[in-house]
């Protein structure tokens, strides 16, 4: 059974930091892509950072490059997102999420569907 468990939002300041865990169990790990998503109110799921856990390639969305890094630990199987300078805008539920099946490799990191797992989410709060 396929399991994350999603820590390390809050409220903060803009400007300040905060870094999002994601411990994943129930699949090989080192065979996947992990993805962060984050959802506004009356807003789409977007994708935030994406890290492919074979080769740690990166990817990042524009409005988050500079800021946000994804980084994984393979040993403890749980990646990381590490949001400096946050903005108001950045305020969201954040996801992680798995493809396990390889659709991102062919279709992209960025939309949601391409993506078999997903957590139950982290709120990240940043206030003016």
């Amino acid at each position: 059974q396929v399991q994350f468990v999603e820590s390390g939002g809050g409220s903060v300041q803009a400007g300040g930091s905060l870094r999002l865990s994601c411990a994943a169990s129930g699949y090989t790990y080192s065979s996947s892509c992990m993805g962060w998503f984050r959802q506004a109110p009356g807003k789409e799921r977007e994708g935030v950072a994406a890290i492919y856990t074979g080769g740690a390639s990166t990817y990042y969305a524009d409005s988050v490059k500079g800021r946000f890094t994804i980084s994984q630990d393979n040993a403890k199987n749980t990646v990381y997102l590490e949001m400096n300078s946050l903005k108001p805008e950045d305020t969201a539920m954040y996801y992680c999420a798995a493809d396990l099946s390889g659709r991102t490799v062919i279709a992209g990191w960025t939309r949601p569907a391409n993506f078999d797992y997903w957590g139950q989410g982290t709120q990240v709060t940043v206030s003016s």
